[in-house]
């Protein structure tokens, strides 16, 4: 009999079961973040102190023509946003390496409820944290000028961006043998913002690494979240330059979301 068929399946196979599935593992998920005390402070302090370090420590060296904490906080909410997300990566490998797997396969369940939870339970976490970013943002000097469909579309950004990195998470999880290795992934996550216009404007950079910096997926994201954040403002896309700048970052989060997940599918199978 093949690995894949001693892991059972929910008995009807019902949508019902396997969004009951879905939620006893973001539970789970969700319990452990919160018994996880050391974890839950560094998620909360480690973006307010990103964001008064650039703030403070290189913001009076960046001239950008408005308040660098007008400029940057965009950036750093979606840099952090991606750094809390990619620690899934950790989270899977864990209980795939902990035995927890093998313990399900003995339950009546949906076999991918296990990773959605994971994923689902990240966007919980990300979004704890980046309300904590947002209101220092807002203490420092951050002030956002969007109407309530502006608000709309940069928090569906930010949620697409997350689920899109926390999908390429899990499957790192799932391929990789080892904490340390699935911790490396988040280095990754954090080094695209930093080659992007989240803390300088593009053409400020060589040109050798300009055209990185305006094709990669997190440049377009950022500039489509603070265009609907700071309409107006320098970085800021504005008119019919926004709506094709957030379509061409929806296409992306999308893109990589599809490609992981089905990729963490594959891998799930295949780990097992």
């Amino acid at each position: 009999m093949s690995a894949l068929a001693t892991y059972p399946s929910s008995p009807a196979g019902t949508v019902r079961d396997a969004l009951s599935d879905t939620a006893t593992m973001v539970g789970r998920s969700v319990r452990l973040a919160t018994r996880d005390v050391d974890s839950m402070i560094t998620a909360a302090v480690l973006p307010v102190v990103i964001l008064l370090m650039f703030t403070f420590v290189f913001g009076g060296a960046i001239h950008v023509g408005v308040g660098y904490v007008q400029y940057a906080t965009p950036g750093i909410i979606l840099l952090c946003a991606g750094f809390g997300a990619a620690n899934t990566a950790m989270a899977v490998e864990q209980d795939m390496s902990g035995g927890m797997v093998d313990r399900l396969r003995s339950l009546p369940m949906t076999s991918w409820t296990f990773v959605l939870g994971h994923v689902v339970a990240s966007l919980a976490k990300t979004l704890m944290t980046t309300a904590i970013l947002f209101g220092v943002a807002v203490a420092i000097g951050f002030r956002p000028t969007a109407g309530l469909l502006g608000w709309l579309g940069a928090v569906g950004l930010l949620l697409l961006f997350v689920h899109a990195i926390a999908w390429a998470a899990a499957f790192t999880g799932l391929m990789v043998r080892s904490p340390d290795a699935a911790s490396g992934f988040s280095f990754g996550v954090m080094f695209l913002p930093y080659v992007s216009s989240a803390f300088v404007p593009v053409h400020t950079m060589p040109t050798w690494l300009r055209g990185f910096a305006e094709h990669q997926p997190v440049t377009p994201l950022i500039e489509a979240v603070r265009g609907l954040l700071v309409p107006g403002s320098p970085g800021a896309v504005t008119g019919d330059r926004l709506g094709s700048t957030a379509l061409l970052a929806v296409v992306w989060c999308l893109g990589i979301a599809l490609v992981f997940a089905v990729g963490a599918g594959l891998a799930f199978r295949r780990r097992r």
